[in-house]
């Protein structure tokens, strides 16, 4: 993510240098190869002293995160402590309800940083949380939906879906995540989150389902199809009922029966475990063990083909007064992103967002102190800059489906 970070960041012109850091010094001076405005250094994500010491040493005005969730709270902390503002794509983790898993919260995404709120707006800084594709393009879509197309929302419902497939040098398709494993386990095998209004009295209306709920096929734009998508938890539904006025809040992901299959049988066997067991003498965890067993998704682009896209469906009535079913969607070609950019879609994707996100603050388009959220932001910059980057937006009115159809 943090190469494809650099790549679209290089074509830019509103900062005077980035400092491209990683545990790993080779792999952020291989990201930093890309524009003499770069430098690379090593930090140790996990340490909020050794991110801060980064940030001072270097005059760090903005923190961008671009690693696993396992390290936002650090990454976050270091941040503040330094006087720097902050970006994530992804918030710090949940925690399951220890009674009663699959019908209530425990801790929610992104609840650490909320309860911080206060020190980063005593500070007069500001961490923009959730700025990546999804959370992030999405929450602006709702947003911009919720300004300029809806008068009412029943429901903001992110859906995304793809039509990737991946090959082996003879041309076989095989098994291989376009992005983080680590990840995607972490949010496909938790409990899913949905927010109802008329729930608002029990735990603030969030409450939890069964992992994989609710079957859905999702009709999605520019050639990629019907999908079979199911509820999975995602920051959104944690982010969007808190600036946007609606009823239900939902995130569905195209997951496929294949791949719904293989995180199960994970979940069956224990391998989705971040716990550490002894092996041969080594304690590993079960779950970095899958990481490192699968492709790099960095690597998959080059043998990766078809479109990935991200948006919200948003029902509701429109500001004619008429009932309204409307996607905004963001799609891209993955032969586009690797010929343009050599980065492959689903994490170029990802990246643009913050890199726009850091342009509008830049500029002081987009301000704010606190822990924020891209619903708190004005939408039609971000859109508006999403087209000059060269990869613009869509939106589409939908029917809707019958779940499991």
């Amino acid at each position: 993510m943090g190469g494809a970070f650099a790549a679209i960041a290089a074509r830019r012109d509103f900062y005077e240098s980035i400092v491209i850091a990683d545990y790993d010094e080779a792999r952020a001076d291989r990201a930093a190869s890309a524009d003499a405005r770069f430098t690379a250094a090593q930090v140790d994500a996990s340490d909020p002293d050794s991110v801060a010491a980064l940030c001072r040493e270097h005059g760090i005005t903005h923190v961008m995160n671009a690693v696993d969730p396992r390290f936002v709270m650090p990454i976050f902390d270091g941040a503040l402590a330094a006087g720097a503002d902050y970006l994530d794509m992804a918030m710090s983790l949940s925690t399951r309800h220890e009674v009663e898993p699959y019908r209530k919260v425990g801790v929610k995404l992104g609840d650490e940083q909320f309860a911080r709120a206060e020190a980063w707006e005593a500070a007069g800084r500001l961490a923009l949380v959730g700025m990546g594709v999804e959370p992030g393009m999405s929450d602006v879509f709702a947003r911009y939906a919720a300004d300029e197309l809806f008068e009412t929302i029943t429901e903001l419902g992110t859906r995304d879906g793809a039509n990737l497939a991946v090959h082996d040098d003879d041309g076989n398709e095989i098994f291989a995540p376009s992005f983080s494993i680590w990840t995607t386990i972490e949010e496909c095998l938790n409990p899913p989150v949905i927010w109802e209004r008329s729930r608002a009295e029990t735990d603030g209306g969030w409450f939890t389902t069964e992992p994989f709920s609710e079957p859905e096929v999702f009709d999605f734009p520019e050639g990629i199809g019907p999908v079979e998508c199911v509820n999975v938890e995602h920051e959104e539904v944690l982010l969007m009922p808190r600036w946007i006025d609606c009823e239900r809040v939902t995130f569905k992901y195209g997951l496929g029966e294949e791949f719904i299959g293989v995180l199960k049988t994970l979940n069956t066997l224990g391998l989705d475990s971040t716990e550490k067991v002894r092996v041969g003498g080594v304690e590993v965890s079960p779950r970095d063990v899958v990481a490192a067993c699968l492709p790099d998704p960095a690597t998959i682009g080059p043998v990766m083909t078809g479109k990935t896209c991200a948006g919200v469906w948003v029902r509701g009535t429109g500001i004619d007064g008429r009932p309204r079913s409307t996607y905004l969607y963001h799609v891209v070609d993955n032969a586009w992103s690797m010929a343009e950019y050599g980065h492959q879609c689903v994490v170029w994707q990802t990246a643009i967002n913050p890199v726009i996100a850091l342009e509008l603050l830049a500029t002081g388009v987009w301000s704010g102190t606190g822990v924020l959220g891209p619903e708190a932001m004005p939408p039609k910059p971000f859109l508006d800059l999403l087209g000059e980057y060269g990869s613009p937006w869509g939106q589409m009115e939908v029917e809707p489906r019958r779940e499991g159809a």
